[in-house]
């Protein structure tokens, strides 16, 4: 009886993986190397193992793994951390992905490789492994540090620069005679899709999940899950996109659901026999007569990817306000590349715009700084304590200053508040509504012509129907009134004219009639076209505006209540005085705090750490009191440095209720700074006597004055004009100390 080759292969590719996977495991080395060793012993380059004899279908195993590590990449992903991770994280990865890019392309360049070549090179180079900086960090143990906080979101930011990398070299691969125009069209299209795919995943697909919800025993959710991502890809292949991109969006999507963890711990089996596999077929595409041949070339880009990413993150932290330990310690640790590099060294080979050699040199590339990883996340302090001793004084001092001076409390202007308001508002209604009327014309009009009625009847019910769908959101985009206190400040104060004001409000509406016009056009002339939709704006958002206004806050009541539905759990705020951060422990049942007061266990005497916050189950109480006792489980918001926090670390360890509901917002929590001056309310007052922790909710963790700094300051001590004092509090009633 015949074996099918495609089993048989597939058999040898576990085989061979699970062997290497073991070997790994006990000497201690990342899974991912051993699963690319396993490939080059399978693959059809070396003769003395069993070689693969159908690598078209392994290369069809191996796009479905890319599509399922994709799928839980995005599900580790959530755009939603994405706007959360602020503007150090941002600036930190764009500094980084900028300059690496060039210094991969200039790499190329200087070897005489061709532009194609040099991109992609780039790309290879810019971008860190998310999975291979986690397992590092657990191995480590420094998950807790402050510098863990800017490095996962650099990760994050990444992880959509790397999607967009995809996009743009695919375009750039396919019409390189007409490069320019096609990649803006490709980033405008890249942006349209992500907004209409996370406004409508996260308005249907949670409701969806919720509705079934008694329906769905782990098989059934394992099956829908598994349905969703393929049905994206799908869509995303349909409209002109990569398989990779429709499986991140939908694990993205997911990921903001109240079943995120459950549908990542049920695909984690599936993502890991079809990464392996993934991976395994990446290392059968190397040729060991090819590494050889190009040792000194690997040699350079891996000095490159080491030092480069090392000098770029420290640059992009210090740029966004780090401190100087913080900058070295993310660039130390994010020295690598991984997946996201193999996705992008793929798809240069599928293209076919890249030489064979560029390949194999990533991988190797890859391998070698993966091997690197822990060992320079360790001597992150050491190199550290290197540069405090050679940097000229004055330089670090200018360092902590602009560090300091970027963080705490900023005022926006009201004209930036409402502008800002106003362009996103625009921007997501602007995208709904182009989309129905894609739809209506596309499907809509020749559903309704083929099967209900004639044409000419059928036109008028088309356009009916299609704009009382989109009445809802033209009402939005222009009539609705944004950010009513900033334009109330701004129409009130006679210091600004209200011709701006009243611009806007024109152009909204011209642009709400421009949207009409335009569905119009597509049945009727334009003269007509553009009758109608004034006919139909003045009709439809003046007479029924108020029924408009209900359906449409309902409408944006779900969709925030689906938005918001799965907490953040873990994310604390990067606003932070000096080297102390917050992190959360939880108090397992055999520590020994349990049961005691906070006033007898006298952790901020004996560890310097404050406690400003407890969660127990439902119940949230911030900035506890001298007499709040601690029960097991309980999860304790503790700030103080590194050091302090993992010694007191120890007397914390336990497990961790993930699903707890909040009755106070934990994300209100964070830690601040004010300046007082001789008109602040508490000026001249003690901290004791201040009402600080009842105003506020918070507690004084440091104060800077005249250059010296306090930390955990005595609460007789009394406030004085030019102090800098930080608080961890609600971030709500912090700004009330400044009235």
């Amino acid at each position: 009886m015949h074996l099918p080759d495609l089993i048989a292969d597939l058999g040898l590719i576990l085989a061979a993986a699970g062997i290497t996977t073991l070997i790994f495991k006990r000497i201690k080395q990342p899974i991912v190397l051993g699963y690319i060793l396993a490939g080059v012993m399978v693959g059809p380059y070396l003769d003395f193992f069993p070689s693969v004899s159908d690598s078209k279908s392994i290369n069809i195993w191996a796009e479905i793994g890319v599509i399922f590590l994709l799928f839980s990449l995005g599900l580790e992903f959530s755009f939603k951390k994405l706007v959360k991770v602020g503007g150090s994280a941002s600036i930190t990865a764009i500094v980084k992905v900028g300059f690496l890019i060039l210094a991969g392309y200039g790499m190329g360049k200087a070897l005489g490789w061709s532009d194609m070549d040099g991109l992609f090179f780039g790309g290879i180079l810019c971008i860190s492994s998310t999975m291979i900086t986690i397992k590092a960090f657990e191995e480590l143990g420094i998950k807790h540090k402050k510098f863990a906080g800017l490095v996962f979101g650099v990760l994050i930011v990444e992880d959509l620069v790397a999607i967009l990398l995809l996009v743009l070299f695919s375009t750039l691969a396919v019409s390189q005679q007409s490069a320019g125009y096609e990649m803006l069209f490709s980033i405008l299209k890249l942006a349209f899709f992500l907004v209409l795919w996370f406004l409508a995943g996260i308005f249907l697909i949670p409701t969806f999940l919720k509705a079934t919800r008694k329906l769905m025993n782990d098989e059934t959710m394992l099956v829908v899950s598994l349905a969703l991502c393929l049905m994206m890809v799908l869509l995303a292949v349909k409209v002109g996109f990569s398989p990779a991109l429709g499986a991140f969006i939908m694990g993205s999507i997911l990921a903001e659901t109240t079943q995120a963890e459950r549908i990542e711990h049920l695909t984690k089996s599936v993502k890991d026999l079809f990464s392996a596999v993934f991976f395994v077929s990446v290392g059968m595409l190397i040729d060991p007569a090819m590494l050889v041949k190009h040792a000194g070339t690997i040699a350079l880009a891996v000095s490159v990817i080491i030092f480069g990413k090392v000098i770029f993150t420290v640059l992009g932290a210090l740029l966004a306000g780090q401190p100087l330990k913080t900058s070295v310690q993310a660039g130390m640790s994010l020295a690598h590349i991984g997946e996201f590099s193999f996705i992008i060294a793929t798809l240069g080979v599928t293209l076919k715009v890249t030489s064979d050699f560029l390949y194999p040199i990533a991988v190797a590339a890859a391998a070698a700084t993966t091997f690197s990883t822990p060992y320079l996340i360790k001597l992150a302090d050491p190199f550290y304590h290197f540069l405090q001793k050679i940097l000229p004084k004055s330089w670090q001092d200018a360092i902590d200053r602009y560090s300091t001076g970027t963080e705490g409390i900023t005022k926006l202007s009201d004209w930036k508040i409402l502008l800002s308001a106003y362009v996103f508002n625009t921007i997501v209604h602007s995208v709904i509504i182009i989309s129905i009327i894609f739809l209506v014309y596309r499907y809509l009009q020749p559903f309704i012509d083929e099967n209900i009625t004639l044409r000419t009847n059928g036109t008028i019910i088309t356009v009916v129907v299609s704009f009382i769908i989109m009445a809802p959101f033209l009402w939005a985009l222009s009539i609705k009134r944004v950010r009513r206190t900033a334009y109330s400040h701004l129409w009130l104060n006679k210091k600004y004219t209200r011709g701006p004001l009243i611009a806007i409000e024109v152009c909204r509406i011209a642009l709400g009639v421009f949207y009409v016009g335009f569905l119009m056009y597509q049945f009727f002339d334009t003269a007509i076209a553009i009758l109608i939709g004034l006919v139909l704006i003045i009709l439809g958002m003046v007479i029924f505006s108020k029924k408009l206004q209900a359906f449409y806050d309902q409408l944006e009541k779900r969709f925030l209540l689906n938005l918001n539905a799965r907490e953040a759990q873990n994310k604390q705020p990067e606003i932070l005085p000096w080297d102390t951060h917050l992190a959360d422990m939880v108090v397992a049942p055999e520590s020994a705090l349990v049961g005691k007061t906070l006033v007898e266990l006298s952790v901020r005497e004996k560890f310097g750490v404050n406690i400003a916050l407890i969660e127990r189950g439902k119940i949230m109480i911030p900035t506890p009191g001298r007499d709040e006792r601690l029960y097991p489980n309980d999860k304790v918001l503790v700030i103080g440095t590194d050091d302090q926090l993992a010694t007191v670390k120890e007397l914390f360890e336990g497990g961790m209720d993930a699903n707890a509901e909040l009755s106070f917002p934990k994300e209100d929590m964070s830690l601040q700074k004010i300046i007082i001056n001789s008109s602040s309310p508490v000026f001249n007052q003690s901290i004791r006597n201040s009402g600080i922790r009842e105003t506020t909710q918070g507690l004084v963790v440091g104060i800077e004055r005249a250059g010296e700094r306090i930390l955990n300051p005595d609460s007789n001590l009394i406030f004085e004009n030019g102090d800098v004092v930080w608080i961890v509090g609600n971030n709500k009633k912090i700004p009330t100390l400044l009235k």
